[in-house]
């Protein structure tokens, strides 16, 4: 009888309790991430989340990672190829001939690995500082923008390291995209 009134008390405490009190911290001290980091545009629509990267087809975008899930947030993860493994390097090199295709007189050398690989997740909404500059002609010929005006869009939105120290400067695609849309939209 005991055991059975100790895990009652446990339930409560640990299964409502707890949850309850740390939803209420994080609502009260990050909202913002609490509720998944959800990116709004102009009207007050939810467009996304600065954590879930997004497939962006229309060559007048800039594009993320490859995502083997399909950014499908339930289905997180991807294989754990080997570099040596044949699916991975037939994968890799179909995705550099496909940029080499919209970028020529590119060298598959100059291909950044991000454009050509999955993240650990299949969900990372960054690139690297170099895979949006790799864009920029190809983006600038669909848009008619020039390449200065969005080489300097894409300056304004490289992210630092956090706290300065980890991680890798990077460019969150759904923000540079949504202010790449203003731009099209301001020009015509």
């Amino acid at each position: 009888m005991k055991f059975i009134r100790l895990a009652i008390v446990m339930i409560l405490l640990f299964g409502l309790g707890y949850p309850v009190v740390m939803t209420g911290i994080a609502q009260a001290l990050f909202p913002h991430q609490a509720n998944g980091s959800i990116i709004y545009n102009d009207k007050k629509q939810a467009v996304g989340s600065e954590l879930i990267g997004q497939l962006f087809q229309d060559p007048k975008y800039f594009h993320g990672r490859i995502s083997s899930i399909h950014y499908d947030a339930a289905a997180s993860g991807t294989p754990n190829y080997a570099p040596s493994n044949k699916e991975m390097i037939q994968r890799t090199e179909k995705a550099a001939e496909e940029w080499l295709k919209k970028n020529p007189g590119k060298t598959k050398e100059e291909v950044p690995l991000d454009l050509i690989t999955n993240s650990g997740s299949g969900l990372d909404p960054h690139i690297s500082p170099a895979a949006a500059f790799f864009q920029v002609p190809s983006v600038a010929k669909a848009t008619g923008l020039s390449e200065e005006e969005l080489n300097n869009l894409v300056k304004k939105h490289i992210e630092g390291r956090m706290l300065g120290i980890f991680g890798e400067p990077r460019v969150n695609v759904l923000k540079l995209n949504m202010e790449l849309q203003k731009m099209i939209q301001g020009k015509s």
